[in-house]
């Protein structure tokens, strides 16, 4: 008989994960899953029981071909003629968090059980993080 995941029996743990020299795609698909609760035995598509994950260094990772130069990302505030678009190098250097939370964003559900999970997402520059105490295990 199947048994589904009741909230109050989720078991959360913090993963840490270290970018550096790892292809983001890849990177950021592990994190999805871990975020989303798929690689649990108790996994249930409509409740969060995913764990919390905890990225450093953030900006030391691998993309391939010409991305760097080519890719880019637009805004929009709504108005007429402002369309602002930046290219995945300056995204990398000057904001890394927001580039793993679009990234990761697009791989979760767009719902309100989405949004609560990108919440459990935490990206740093460097190598350290405040999160030590909650730490469980690293990948």
């Amino acid at each position: 008989m199947t048994k589904t995941t009741k909230v109050n029996e989720i078991n959360r743990n913090w993963v840490v994960l270290d970018a550096k020299d790892k292809t983001f795609g890849r990177l950021v698909t592990e994190i999805a899953i871990l975020l989303r609760g798929k690689h649990k035995p108790c996994f249930t598509p409509n409740v969060d029981c995913g764990d919390f994950v905890v990225v450093v260094n953030a900006t030391a990772v691998k993309f391939s071909g010409m991305k760097l130069e080519d890719k880019e990302y637009f805004t929009h505030s709504g108005y007429f003629g402002s369309t602002k678009s930046k290219t995945l190098k300056e995204m990398l250097e000057k904001s890394p968090e927001k580039l793993y939370h679009l990234a990761v964003r697009g791989m979760l559900p767009k719902t309100k059980l989405g949004r609560a999970m990108i919440k459990k997402l935490k990206v740093y520059r460097g190598a350290e993080h405040p999160h030590t105490a909650q730490v469980s295990k690293s990948k």
